[in-house]
């Protein structure tokens, strides 16, 4: 996703609501589609250690969503808005995925 399409997503109620809530606070999903919006406005040469984990632990979670994928149609569903949440829109492109 762009960083205007996360940012504009992360407002709204369906981001909030979608993954699990530790502890009734923010869900894991949505603390890390903030910090992949931050990673997507930084300089490459200015990203830290920290950001490197975080993007190979979003390509984790990703893949291992992908290939989960339930039939049927997955355009509102909370697995899809679970993943925007991460900073991946499985029907971007047009895909079904």
């Amino acid at each position: 996703m762009k960083p205007s399409e996360l940012e504009k997503w992360l407002g709204t109620e369906e981001s909030l609501s979608a993954g699990q809530h530790e502890g009734g606070g923010e869900s894991t999903g949505h603390s890390s589609g903030r910090h992949v919006l931050g990673i997507l406005r930084t300089r490459k040469d200015d990203l830290s250690d920290a950001d490197y984990r975080h993007m190979r632990k979003v390509v984790g979670y990703v893949r291992r969503h992908l290939a989960q994928r339930p039939s049927g149609d997955v355009r509102d569903t909370r697995r899809r808005h679970s993943l925007k949440n991460w900073g991946h829109d499985p029907l971007a492109g047009g895909g079904d995925a």
